[in-house]
């Protein structure tokens, strides 16, 4: 199940030991809602690999800055606290997938 980000908590949510997706949606996003439920999916079928993160740009206005996210949908991959890619926009699940598996 993927975590909800806030102001407060988000940094520590980088700090895990797996890889860290950190998915920018809003609620009125049309795109985002495309997205969500894929990003749901694989926060429950690579649980043991990966971090899921959501963080809504609307809640959380100073990291979605501090991160310069522009477009929504906006994912962003880390590793030990450290950005190691980005895709904006939608994509397939399958391709999604092998994104992770690529940064794993």
């Amino acid at each position: 199940m993927a975590k909800v980000a806030t102001n407060a908590n988000f940094a520590d949510m980088l700090q895990d030991d797996k890889l860290v997706v950190v998915d920018f949606w809003a609620v009125w996003c049309g795109p985002c809602r495309m997205l969500s439920p894929i990003v749901d999916e694989i926060a429950e079928e690579m649980a043991d690999k990966v971090t899921v993160v959501k963080c809504n740009v609307d809640d959380c206005e100073e990291i979605a800055m501090q991160f310069r996210i522009m477009s929504i949908p906006t994912l962003i991959f880390f590793k030990n606290g450290e950005i190691v890619d980005k895709t904006v926009g939608v994509m397939p699940k399958n391709a999604l997938v092998e994104k992770i598996k690529s940064l794993l």
